[in-house]
């Protein structure tokens, strides 16, 4: 590595979404003389996170017990909570009797979690943060024996090729006692640390869906503040997880969304289309009808649970939040838990730097966080999504429902542990055994194709940068992927139109246009060759998401 400016701080954490921000938060309250900086590699604080999101306020609570009076950025309490299942005609709603209650979220309120961030930002620079946003965080510094001692930031006005452009700006190094990993769902940092210091060796495959978000603006008369459904069934087949949900919040707008769990088979599904399909559906379309599309966006989630939580300390620093995985996948929830994460890591930290350490491991973390509430809210719903991944959704379903009401009422599942089997990327199966899919031509009103969404998401790359999808092979896509599967599957799980399959030449040839990447990570993911590594392209570059 060249050589780099050093700054020395006390204590670095990548990422400011609600953990990181949240540590940061908790920091200063116990030490306000803590050096705490936190790096951002959106152009401003929340332009890249998107969820729901219906919020389980207990977390944010833990951290500001006055948040309410303190003007957080929450729309409407859930008034309403309705489940439905689909098929291709008709609706049908869920008894609320039938619903096991850990599905359920208690004083619930509807949030742009964008907003909320941007609101915690706030907070923590009262409190004397330093944000550092349009920084990308891109490797770490290492010490003796290898522990990380902190960051290095990403150089900036480099060209295509690597060479430096006028403007060019080194990147440089932030040096930190500890350094606590945010980066959310499959972050580059988190990935490589947890490779490293094989921190996922007794857990299960992480598990991830996509989530796909739009919203917007529908009729006065069509409007419930309050109201939340989530959806399952149609357009997804049987052995296809995921679902829909549709989240009434302030100000005439709706919060509409689908998720695709990535251990999907047919390597012709697009995500992006079954979620164009279910809004054509009879019980989404009818609010639509005269509505104003404002925004797009969309993002890998976590989904592997309790089983697949790693060990949370290496030496130097922590995952906290998303980048250790902590989504409850039947409620859809994880935003209180990523707040608990950030709380915990903090006090932890906190007491270590109190006793003059550094650089070291915080041993008992993992422990301490769980503690928090995540680890019995997890442990209770452990395996309804093996069992949905298993059975598929029909009996998988029903089996997770048993398993929820056993954990309610005997405190003990029937099925004990069920282990995740598999890695996403390892899923799909050839289009000889799933056939081939074909979607309808969108009609510009309900259904959008993946240029104009994207525009939505207000996306800004130079495109003279170095491509930030990197590929090990770059003969794999053709060469192993198209005949092994039928398919190459990139364009299609692909909510962005990145990936193209071109023949124009009479040949297939694999074409990226990183300047519409919106930084979901599914490629990261799912890709079966693992030939697709996402790195951070220049801090500022990406989606600048609005009221997501």
């Amino acid at each position: 590595m060249a050589e780099r400016d050093i700054i020395e701080t006390e204590i670095v954490i990548v990422g400011a979404g609600p953990a990181g921000l949240a540590a940061a938060i908790r920091l200063k309250q116990r030490s306000p003389q803590t050096a705490v900086i936190v790096v951002e590699k959106a152009a401003e604080i929340g332009g890249h996170i998107l969820s729901g999101a219906v919020m389980d306020p207990s977390g944010l609570s833990e951290l500001i017990p006055d948040w309410r009076e303190r003007g957080a950025p929450v729309g409407p309490d859930v008034t309403r909570d309705v489940f439905h299942v689909l098929t291709r005609r008709h609706d049908f709603r869920l008894p609320g009797f039938l619903l096991p209650p850990l599905m359920k979220t208690h004083d619930g309120v509807i949030v742009s979690l964008g907003d909320l961030v941007r609101w915690l930002g706030t907070e923590a620079q009262a409190l004397g943060v330093d944000i550092y946003p349009m920084t990308a965080a891109v490797d770490v510094l290492r010490g003796a024996g290898g522990a990380v001692e902190g960051i290095v930031t990403g150089d900036l006005g480099v060209d295509r090729a690597g060479n430096p452009k006028s403007g060019f700006a080194a990147g440089i190094g932030l040096r930190a006692k500890y350094t606590l990993v945010a980066e959310g769902a499959r972050g580059s940092l988190a990935k490589r640390i947890i490779g490293d210091f094989g921190l996922d060796a007794a857990a299960s495959p992480q598990k991830y869906g996509l989530g796909l978000k739009e919203v917007w603006e529908i009729p006065a008369a069509l409007h419930e503040p309050g109201r939340v459904d989530h959806f399952l069934g149609w357009p997804l087949d049987d052995a296809t997880q995921g679902g829909g949900f549709l989240y009434h919040a302030a100000d005439r707008r709706i919060y509409l969304g689908f998720v695709v769990h990535l251990d999907y088979r047919d390597p012709t599904l697009s995500p992006f289309d079954e979620f164009q399909r279910f809004k054509q559906h009879p019980a989404i379309a009818r609010l639509l009808k005269d509505a104003t599309r404002l925004s797009y966006g969309a993002r890998a989630l976590t989904s592997g649970g309790w089983q697949s939580i790693p060990d949370l300390a290496f030496p130097g620093g922590a995952l906290i939040g998303c980048a250790a995985g902590y989504m409850n996948a039947p409620r859809l929830k994880a935003i209180h838990s990523a707040i608990r994460s950030g709380i915990a890591a903090a006090d932890a930290v906190a007491e270590a730097l109190g006793k003059g350490r550094a650089h070291d491991t915080l041993d008992d973390l993992r422990q301490r966080t769980l503690a928090t509430g995540i680890g019995p809210e997890l442990r209770r719903v452990r395996n309804v999504k093996p069992l949905w991944s298993r059975f598929g959704t029909v009996l998988g379903v029903l089996l997770g429902g048993i398993d929820m009401w056993a954990s309610t009422l005997l405190r003990v599942s029937p099925f004990g542990t069920l282990r995740h089997r598999n890695a996403d990327a390892d899923t799909l199966w050839p289009t000889s055994a799933t056939g081939v899919r074909s979607y309808d031509r969108p009609d510009g009103r309900i259904a959008f194709d993946r240029a104009s969404s994207v525009f939505l998401a207000n996306i800004a790359h130079d495109e003279d940068q170095p491509v930030h999808l990197r590929l090990a092979d770059p003969a794999v896509p053709v060469r192993d992927t198209l005949p092994a599967y039928g398919a190459e599957p990139a364009p299609r799980y692909c909510p962005a139109g990145v990936y193209e399959l071109s023949a124009e030449t009479g040949e297939p040839v694999f074409r990226i246009s990183p300047a519409n990447c919106v930084h979901c990570k599914t490629c990261d993911i799912k890709d079966p060759a693992r030939n697709i590594t996402w790195v951070p392209p220049e801090g500022g570059s990406g989606p600048n998401y609005v009221g997501m």
